[in-house]
């Protein structure tokens, strides 16, 4: 069985609702290659526990195709730089005649599929790269043929697309042969990760999606925000490394709601996939967005503070704001944090320390086990006021306000900061010097009051000098 179709996995760890997978395997027996890229993935600041689960769901990916009678190969190089001579070599050794991959966003990807591309189709091997990983993968334009930089018009549109494509996700490509032996697959550079929080097994990122369907998502817009309640789908570290399929997810979506009488389209937890869209369509129409530029420009010349010691202190969630420390602690602990504390302290680090966006998006990247460019980079920017569709630069979060709403009786602080476990449900959100003292909890390490009003100023001077 001569094998002429490679599919070449990257950021799609999975067997089902793979475009490149399903569609090479209609064009006649295939492989599979994974290239690891360590250094680059240093590089572009991964975190440990990402990689960790990107291991996994190697493994478990080869071990599915392994029983379909498809061959795999992991293979390794340091850099994205590497990857045209190893495919070309790779491909000319066993006797390739068509790549096929899935499109991917930020420029270094695309910068490397293009130097791929080149370098097959200069041997005479044909390239097809399919549609990248969204939920709608053609651009959504206006009327006028722009794209949009407000998300509720993108939204509005979004959804209309989505009306008129298929959602069904694409089969798992039919079994080409008897069972292959599994070969050990040897992977240096795989870290430890929470892998009691995120199995990685694609079974089980399944199993989760349509758990959660089932029994959360219609109550998912009231209880979202409230990080001691398990109301969101905790989906996003397979939706980032692709071991869930988006069309998978609208699928579920849609098949609970019709099930249950509610109109799909109306879901919230629709909507905020729908944002994962904008931000990756938003880094293919604005390159500059790949290369670390604000999406405003003239927001280029603000003049951040660079306070080493108040980063180090946010980090380590040791600001003596308990919902800020008890945020980052989790995210240090877990390699996830919870959407609406992402929220609370990338505003606290980018407009009350006004400390440089850049440093709080780098520091993120480099823990999150769902860290994700596109989406990354459009939530610290949207903080920062720097970004498209970003909050009103005047709008800052009080802190001690949000945590009093979203974790009234303080259950989250106590969990993530035990050393004030023992305060009473309102002295917790801010404890008096005493307390802190007595604890050993730091003081504040900014006032809240100075700071919103120098960073509102700081806008100013820029919104008179621009006009």
């Amino acid at each position: 069985m001569a094998i002429e179709q490679l599919v070449w996995i990257r950021n799609d760890l999975r067997w089902q609702d793979n475009p490149a997978l399903y569609f090479a395997s209609l064009k006649g027996p295939i492989r599979v290659i994974v290239i690891a890229t360590p250094k680059q993935w240093q590089e572009h600041h991964e975190s440990g526990s990402k990689i960790g689960l990107r291991a996994g769901l190697i493994r478990c990916l080869f071990s599915k195709l392994v029983s379909l009678g498809i061959p795999a190969d992991l293979i390794e190089v340091d850099r994205f730089k590497h990857i045209p001579d190893i495919l070309c070599q790779y491909c000319q050794d066993n006797g390739i005649k068509h790549l096929w991959y899935n499109q991917d966003f930020p420029i270094h990807e695309r910068q490397r599929d293009q130097a791929v591309k080149q370098a097959l189709q200069a041997i005479h091997i044909e390239v097809h790269p399919q549609e990248p990983d969204l939920i709608v993968s053609r651009p959504v334009l206006s009327q006028q043929g722009t794209p949009f930089k407000v998300f509720t018009p993108f939204y509005k549109r979004w959804l209309t697309m989505l009306n008129e494509q298929s959602i069904e996700p694409l089969p798992i490509p039919k079994k080409q042969a008897d069972a292959l032996s599994e070969q050990p697959l040897t992977m240096i550079w795989q870290q430890p990760f929470r892998d009691d929080l995120w199995k990685p097994d694609q079974d089980k990122a399944n199993q989760t999606l349509w758990q959660f369907c089932h029994r959360k998502e219609d109550l998912y817009d009231k209880q979202r925000d409230f990080p001691m309640t398990p109301g969101t789908s905790t989906l996003s570290p397979y939706l980032a490394l692709g071991a869930l399929g988006p069309r998978e997810c609208v699928y579920a979506i849609a098949y609970v709601c019709n099930e249950q009488g509610r109109s799909w389209q109306d879901s919230i937890w629709l909507k905020e996939l729908a944002w994962r869209d904008f931000y990756r369509q938003l880094m293919l129409h604005f390159p500059t967005l790949s290369k670390h530029k604000p999406f405003k420009p003239e927001t280029d010349r603000i003049v951040w503070r660079d306070n080493k010691a108040e980063r180090l202190a946010w980090q380590k969630g040791q600001t003596g704001f308990p919902i800020v420390d008890a945020a980052m602690r989790q995210l240090n602990q877990t390699g996830w944090m919870h959407n609406r504390l992402r929220m609370i302290t990338a505003s606290f680090f980018s407009k009350l320390l006004f400390a440089d966006w850049h440093h709080g998006e780098q520091y993120f990247m480099s823990k999150l086990i769902d860290g994700e460019f596109a989406a990354n980079n459009g939530g610290w920017q949207w903080s920062a006021s720097t970004g498209c569709d970003a909050a009103p630069y005047f709008r800052v979060f009080n802190p001690t306000r949000q945590s009093e709403r979203y974790d009234a009786k303080g259950e989250f602080i106590r969990r993530f900061v035990p050393e004030l476990k023992s305060l009473d449900n309102k002295s917790i959100h801010n404890p008096s010097t005493d307390q802190r003292d007595a604890l050993g909890y730091p003081n504040p390490i900014v006032d809240y009051k100075t700071a919103r009003k120098a960073a509102i100023e700081a806008f100013d001077r820029l919104k008179n000098h621009h006009s």
